[in-house]
């Protein structure tokens, strides 16, 4: 009997954890969005009771008339009256318009440099002109098609065969995979400067946001690390997820203001301060509340977002967030009462595995500072959301083209991407910037943000 009801233990605590882990979802851990089950509600937004659509006030963005157009097109009046008057004997009253806005026919414009060759008639000496610098070549494309084929690639994870598709049919050329690639590692060099600019720019900032996520290269599970803020925006690939990968980007490893990360723990080994993200902390405890009926975690939930949205707006009094202060300790008190420390197995050296519900308790209680310190400091956010925005388009193009050939591509991606990205934040046009670096006079964004 008492064997009989080790196995039933063992076999409940088993169909325990395989519920739990059914019951994971993006709303109650870090499973990314798209492996949730398609019939789970999507969002946590409560209805307002407001008509769908945009609301009075709203900016629209409607297409407005053009003050200069390109082209004007007046269409006569023609035949005659009812009463028998020509209408091309009477003068016009009025003009009513109209606009298009389309596209140009989009072709190649061919350019062709012919250099002079001269022969000295006293010497017999052959003197010729020299060719632009940007012409190494007899046939080569220009930078606009080369901003082009790295726009549909880099910027909107358009895989190669398919990039050449879409020049193909807009310009009437096709590109080959491997011209692209030679695109990519140019623009890549040539925007050395530029990284390393970025790199202090980022390292003179006050706050940080970090987050990692897989990737592929040659089938092989490699790593992209991102180190950003609302300006500034850093990518890099590694074959390592850990700190060796932090200290080739060389930012965080010589920063020393306040990282934002999701609690991974080689982030801890940082020199700087710590924030951890709260919207990764309310998942969790809305897995614990509503699966595991932990009563503690709903309060605590309740608690921590009721003092966001005070902060947010502005009416946090000091007594309130010592109140909350309070409370948050206790109800961590209560979590790990709810939750007591597995006992140690005979025979095994290594430490018992331990509850979610303690691991998080215990988590908030090592690391209450770095928790709460959006209370604290006005330029700490809540949450790590920057850098879940900063990374998600990389998670689309791994989900499109499935990870990179080489390392020199995937430096090229992320050396790439970081400068588009950065442009972005700072209101700068995309296209231009690459057409820049094609030209040779790169477009560089404010780096004394």
């Amino acid at each position: 009997m008492a064997q009989l009801q080790l196995a039933f233990a063992a076999l409940l605590a088993r169909v325990q954890d395989l519920e739990a882990q059914l019951a994971q979802t993006s709303k109650t851990s870090s499973q990314p969005p798209s492996q949730d089950k398609p019939w789970l509600p999507k969002s946590e937004r409560q209805k307002s009771g407001c008509s769908s659509g945009g609301q009075r006030g709203h900016p629209g963005k409607t297409l407005k008339m053009s003050e200069h157009p390109d082209e004007i097109r007046t269409l006569p009046v023609t035949g005659q009256c009812g009463c028998g008057e020509p209408w091309d004997t009477v003068a016009v009253h009025d003009l009513l318009a109209r606009q298009v806005h389309d596209l140009p026919e989009v072709r190649l414009h061919v350019t062709e440099y012919q250099v002079e060759v001269k022969i000295c008639p006293r010497c017999a000496h052959r003197e010729q002109a020299a060719f632009p610098a940007d012409v190494p070549g007899q046939v080569q494309y220009g930078p606009r098609v080369h901003a082009l084929t790295t726009y549909l690639n880099v910027v909107h994870a358009v895989p190669l065969e398919r990039t050449a598709d879409v020049v193909d049919a807009l310009c009437g050329a096709r590109p080959s995979g491997g011209t692209i690639m030679l695109n990519l590692y140019l623009a890549s060099k040539r925007l050395e400067g530029f990284e390393e600019q970025l790199k202090v720019a980022l390292i003179n900032q006050n706050v940080l946001h970090a987050d990692e996520t897989g990737s592929k290269l040659g089938g092989k599970m490699q790593w992209l690390h991102s180190v950003s803020n609302a300006e500034f925006t850093l990518y890099g690939q590694h074959s390592n997820r850990g700190y060796a990968a932090i200290e080739k980007m060389g930012v965080l490893d010589r920063f020393e203001g306040v990282v934002v990360h999701d609690a991974w723990n080689t982030y801890f080994q940082l020199p700087g301060q710590h924030a951890l993200c709260n919207a990764h902390l309310l998942r969790e405890l809305r897995y614990l509340h509503e699966h595991l009926k932990q009563s503690w975690a709903g309060e605590l939930r309740t608690e921590l977002q009721g003092v966001y949205h005070q902060r947010k707006t502005g009416t946090l009094t000091q007594t309130q967030k010592e109140a909350f202060y309070e409370r948050f300790d206790a109800l961590l008190i209560q979590g790990l009462n709810a939750n007591p420390a597995s006992p140690p197995v005979p025979g095994r050296r290594w430490k018992p595995k331990q509850t979610k519900g303690r691991n998080l308790a215990l988590r908030c209680q090592q690391h209450r500072g770095a928790v709460l310190l959006f209370l604290e400091r006005d330029d700490v956010p809540f949450d790590n959301n920057q850098a879940e925005r900063d990374i998600r388009m990389f998670c689309i193009k791994r989900k499109i083209s499935g990870g990179f050939r080489s390392v020199a591509g995937g430096e090229a991606f992320c050396r790439i991407r970081s400068y588009v990205s950065t442009l972005r934040k700072q209101g700068m046009n995309v296209w231009q910037g690459l057409v820049s670096v094609f030209r040779g006079d790169i477009l560089m964004p404010n780096f004394s943000r």
